[in-house]
């Protein structure tokens, strides 16, 4: 004898709700950290890049901060130096006072010096 079932709850679309919820993400994007919070730019999209990019912005809290840190952006930025901070730029030109205090970070937080451009 077969066991009856009970009807399956309607499921809505799952694109309907990826609709109503996309325009909250430029809301959620905002608390992830502060516009001036100092992103440093480690060329994602080149693992291994034969040069470098300077920074755009400064290095913020979520890099210098201990109880407010980003551990995660932390060890990206110290890996990437690690790597890649002894090539010459991409454009040719000296590091800018931008990139100075991001090599003067990687230092600070225990980067041998060897590995960033003077």
């Amino acid at each position: 004898m077969p066991v009856p079932t009970s009807p399956r709850p309607r499921r809505r679309p799952r694109k309907l709700l990826a609709l109503l919820l996309l325009p909250l993400l430029p809301l959620a994007a905002g608390c992830e950290r502060a516009p001036a919070d100092g992103r440093f730019d480690a060329q994602p999209a080149t693992p291994s890049p034969s040069c470098l990019v300077h920074q755009a912005e400064p290095p913020g809290t979520r890099y210098r901060d201990t109880a407010s840190s980003d551990g995660p952006a932390v060890l990206e930025m110290m890996r990437y130096y690690t790597a890649n901070g002894a090539k010459p730029y991409c454009d040719g030109h000296p590091p800018t006072a931008v990139d100075q205090q991001w090599t003067r970070l990687y230092t600070e937080l225990g980067g041998g010096p060897g590995h960033v451009a003077g």
